[in-house]
């Protein structure tokens, strides 16, 4: 998966000319695109588990993507034409997708912190012996 990803934004960055210094009016914030598309990614793999019926993406996918984008107060449209101007600043995408990177290792970091925790015993002190 890992390299599809980054053949996928090598042949982005290849195709891509550079565009203007400005930002258009209605593009996400850098720090707010790198938790976005966190977020997308992270649904992105959730969906993986979901059964191979016909429409079966489309019908579990919408809803879970409606929410990554109401939480973060946007929409698919203003998604897809931020998106469509980070691609023509590959610099700041590279910047952008690193952050995205250390989010979800960080993520991954504290779930495997989780699960390596040792468990406590019962104790056993105070425990009345069985019959």
């Amino acid at each position: 998966m890992h390299k599809y990803i980054i053949l996928f934004f090598s042949v982005l960055v290849f195709l891509t000319a550079c565009g203007g210094k400005d930002a258009p009016e209605g593009i996400i914030e850098q720090p707010q695109m790198a938790g976005l598309l966190t977020d997308i990614h992270l649904t992105d793999g959730t969906l993986y588990n979901v059964p191979q019926i016909p429409d079966s993406l489309y019908k579990y996918g919408s809803a879970r993507y409606a929410e990554v984008f109401k939480r973060y107060h946007t929409n698919n449209k203003q998604f897809t034409a931020s998106l469509k101007y980070y691609t023509t600043q590959p610099l700041k995408l590279v910047e952008i997708y690193d952050q995205v990177s250390k989010n979800i290792k960080g993520k991954t970091d504290s779930l495997v912190k989780i699960g390596s925790k040792p468990t406590n015993p019962p104790n056993i002190k105070n425990a009345v012996p069985l019959k």
